[in-house]
């Protein structure tokens, strides 16, 4: 479990095909690693990732073609920028949302629009995404937790203050760019709470 507040921005030291499917290794650019273990849990722009190799300055994760598939890890290359979160411990604060690290989609930017300091955001998605989306809910983009300033039928749209482009990958991102979405959990639930209800 992981809260959406980014620790670091790492990036890909190399992807090496396995056995059919990929090991990702990641620079993590100050990521604490002191007290990493084997098999532990590490967000990778949203993605939770089982760490298999690590020393203080990198970490390697297994990534399987499902993942892969319905992820933006499938089109990355050595040296993109990645979101780093390690996973929440009991005693940490709860800076953002409960994000689960477990992917719904993939949406892209629409938009950048300076406001003030800010900027605004503007995302497009599958309506099989957007149904979960409502306005003033949370919504994790790249593993980063987000307050959801409007959504409609095509899209939804966030505000970025500048520490939060400063310090994640949204530095690198442009018009077009692909992004990982997690939308609330209990969003999810509820949806399959209801379908048993209909039966």
């Amino acid at each position: 479990m992981f809260t959406g507040i980014i620790q670091s921005v790492g990036h890909i030291q190399s992807l090496q095909t396995i056995g059919g499917d990929v090991r990702l290794a990641m620079a993590v650019n100050g990521l604490p690693m002191h007290d990493v273990e084997l098999g532990e849990s590490i967000a990778v722009s949203g993605v939770c990732l089982t760490v298999v190799a690590f020393d203080a300055g990198y970490f390697a994760a297994d990534v399987s073609n499902e993942t892969l598939s319905r992820t933006t890890l499938g089109g990355l290359v050595a040296g993109d920028k990645v979101n780093l979160e390690r996973a929440l411990q009991a005693s940490s604060r709860i800076g953002g949302h409960w994000v689960s690290g477990h992917v719904d989609g993939v949406a892209s930017v629409q938009s950048i629009v300076e406001d003030a300091r800010s900027q605004r955001w503007r995302f497009g998605a599958d309506g099989n995404l957007l149904r979960y989306i409502a306005e003033k809910g949370s919504v994790a983009v790249n593993g980063v937790s987000l307050t959801v300033n409007q959504a409609d039928f095509e899209g939804f749209e966030v505000n970025l203050v500048p520490h939060t482009v400063e310090h994640t990958n949204f530095s690198a991102l442009a018009k077009g760019s692909p992004v990982n979405i997690e939308v609330d959990l209990m969003a999810r639930y509820v949806e399959r709470l209801m379908q048993f209800n209909e039966k």
